[in-house]
């Protein structure tokens, strides 16, 4: 009569919220609670739960987290116990040591990210003792001159970042290969 649905994970709740247009200068103790910050802070985040940082959201400074979400801005020093998260609009610069890294399409990670836990077989002479990866991000590189659509297989798509996909077959204007 009645079937055994699983219900979904509800949405892990907001402890802590920095609103839009607050500025906060100093330290931020948010213990295992989450923390959502949509203002602006000028210091230290430290928690060992969820910080997330929205998109009008600002923070220079350091963070030591369990795990960081952003989808706004965040320029200093990052200590990610487990996942960083880097979202379409979020933009992350400076030093970054993490468990793990997830950056979708559009955000930006510019700086040092340092790797915990992976190791290597001939480790760089700069890392010393400790294992960990090391990866060096240039800033964003830009195509000297846009090149114009790509005709593929009859149908045109933009080129990404001015620079055609050379898997793709180029077609004449018409059709033939």
């Amino acid at each position: 009569m009645f079937s055994e649905k699983k219900r979904p994970e509800p949405a892990q709740a907001i402890h802590s919220l920095l609103g839009k247009g607050t500025l906060w200068k100093g330290e931020v103790l948010a213990g295992q609670n989450s923390l959502r910050i949509e203002g602006t802070i000028e210091g230290t985040i430290t928690s060992e739960g969820e910080v997330t940082i929205a998109p009008t959201g600002l923070v220079k400074g350091t963070i030591l987290a369990k795990h960081l979400i952003v989808t706004g801005r965040v320029e200093g020093v990052l200590n990610i116990v487990e996942c960083l998260e880097i979202h379409g609009t979020g933009c992350v610069e400076g030093e970054v040591e993490l468990g793990s890294l997830v950056v979708d399409e559009g955000g930006i990670l510019q700086g040092t990210c340092t790797r915990r836990g992976v190791t290597r077989s001939t480790p760089p002479a700069t890392l010393g003792a400790e294992s960990a990866e090391t990866l060096t991000l240039p800033p964003p590189a830009v195509h000297p001159r846009p090149l114009g659509p790509v005709l593929v297989d009859r149908h045109t798509f933009p080129a990404a970042n001015g620079v055609p996909d050379p898997f793709a077959k180029v077609l004449d204007h018409k059709g033939k290969a």
